[in-house]
């Protein structure tokens, strides 16, 4: 099952030669503003997807690379391009199904960048830009290792080798499930590499074994019929962002740990990781104290968390004295594997009638939920990853649990119930996926395109 020493050593020699190569597309592809948000220019997800179905076509190694759309179940709606690429199995091997991305979240304010979001810039060793990690990375770490292998084993290559690389993963992945179903045929795998994660430092790999799930929701508050005079009414009448303020404050206790009810805890054990890592890693300020309580891993692997990433409030620019009738607040959740993400939403949704205070007329919309996940470890296709991270990173890979959320993995394996699933990926703690300032670290890169082209080399060796 290991393939010949002599022919690793080539596939590894390619994949760093074609390092270079990759990271001139990759910015290529950063330049691209490819956000599926309504909001902004929706020709530059079909600018994207052309792209990086012409990176794909460029490798040589497919019968069929095109850009497709799925409906949007419930809508009329199609969702955003995708780019879906096949090569048949021969002579028994498996086939293996790559998933990235090239949707990216929107810049948020430009201000906050040392250089512009959509201009990849090398600094100190990391390129920046949105996208350059999250998960344009992903992509280029899939093209560059079938280049490598195009390269040594070209058409002796026996691996089947599908490519999906969504277009809205950012945005909800509204069609994913119907995109899966539409085109079964052509992604069915034995064995899925999902390039959307990241990896424990910027020298050691990661190999993702849990994830958390996540109930994502708006709750509006409402006091009022109608604005009224703070001064004239303030005292007697509670207006919706007191109400709001002291429901939600419920969903905490005082250590910061989340407070409701009915959502679960998974019993398992972490890697040391301690305070000094964890604020050097997430820029915690000065004498402020993390939340909750037990191992830091514990809190952010295994346990549940509720955040509030959205609120619809008088900006302060505009402030009044009147007492609001109305506020929104949009509630993230993550939700701990082994509990289903509707049962958690459930949960907090009890808990917040319940804690109503002075009798506030709740209402909840813009219901997302999103299962957890827990990878099987068991299988020929972890042993495989492992070898190939070891040997590409230099060091052995660490079994990671991730505290967000990979949502559609939970459609794949209803999809393909067959199918072992290896959740890789390119960033590393300093990435700041979603945040200004958004980067890759190049060693990181460069030794996750070696891995993966090794791991496709030991796929290639396999029968099934």
């Amino acid at each position: 099952m290991t393939p010949d020493v002599s022919l690793q050593n080539a596939v590894r020699d390619a994949a760093a030669a074609g390092i270079p190569s990759a990271l001139a597309d990759l910015g290529g592809l950063v330049r691209i503003p490819s956000i599926a948000w309504p909001a902004f220019d929706q020709s530059a997800l079909e600018k994207s997807a052309d792209a990086v179905a012409e990176l794909f076509r460029g490798t040589g190694m497919f019968d069929r690379v095109e850009v497709k759309r799925a409906a949007i179940p419930g809508t009329d709606e199609l969702g955003q391009p995708a780019v879906l690429a096949s090569r048949a199995p021969k002579n028994g091997r498996p086939t293996v199904l790559l998933y990235a991305h090239h949707d990216v979240q929107p810049p948020g304010d430009e201000a906050l960048w040392d250089s512009p979001p959509f201009e990849p810039t090398v600094r100190d060793g990391r390129l920046y830009g949105r996208g350059a990690a999250d998960d344009k990375a992903g992509v280029m770490a899939h093209v560059a290792a079938i280049r490598a292998l195009a390269e040594v084993v070209g058409d002796d290559l026996d691996l089947g080798i599908a490519v999906f690389i969504e277009g809205e993963e950012e945005y909800g992945s509204r069609s994913f499930a119907q995109f899966l179903a539409d085109n079964a045929d052509v992604l069915r795998s034995d064995v899925i590499v999902v390039a959307d994660s990241g990896n424990w430092d910027d020298r050691t790999p990661g190999l993702t074994v849990s994830l958390r799930g996540n109930a994502r929701f708006t709750l509006t508050v409402r006091t009022l019929e109608h604005a009224s005079h703070s001064g004239m009414l303030g005292g007697a009448v509670p207006d919706a962002m007191l109400a709001t303020v002291k429901l939600l404050a419920t969903l905490w206790d005082d250590d910061g740990a989340v407070a409701v009810e009915g959502l679960h805890v998974r019993d398992a054990e972490t890697p040391a990781y301690d305070e000094s890592t964890l604020r050097e890693e997430s820029g915690l300020l000065e004498g402020v104290r993390p939340i909750g309580r037990d191992s830091i891993l514990s809190r952010i692997w295994n346990k549940p968390s509720v955040t509030i990433t959205g609120w619809d409030a008088t900006p302060v620019a505009s402030a009044s004295n009147t007492l609001s009738p109305q506020t929104s607040v949009v509630i993230s959740a993550r939700v701990a594997p082994g509990q289903r993400a509707e049962e958690a939403f459930a949960a907090i949704q009890e808990h917040l009638r319940a804690h109503a205070p002075f009798g506030a007329h709740l209402e909840f919309s813009d219901i997302d939920c999103g299962d957890a996940f827990l990878v099987d470890t068991s299988g020929w296709a972890v042993e495989d990853a492992r070898a190939s991270f070891a040997e590409g990173y230099g060091v052995a890979s660490v079994d990671v649990g991730i505290g967000g959320s990979i949502p559609f993995i939970s459609d794949l394996v209803r999809e393909f119930p067959g199918a072992q699933i290896l959740v890789t990926g390119v960033e590393d703690p300093h990435a700041r996926a979603h945040s200004p300032n958004e980067s890759l670290h190049l060693d990181t890169f460069r030794n996750a395109v070696v891995s993966e082209a090794l791991l496709l080399t030991r796929l290639n060796a396999r029968t099934i």
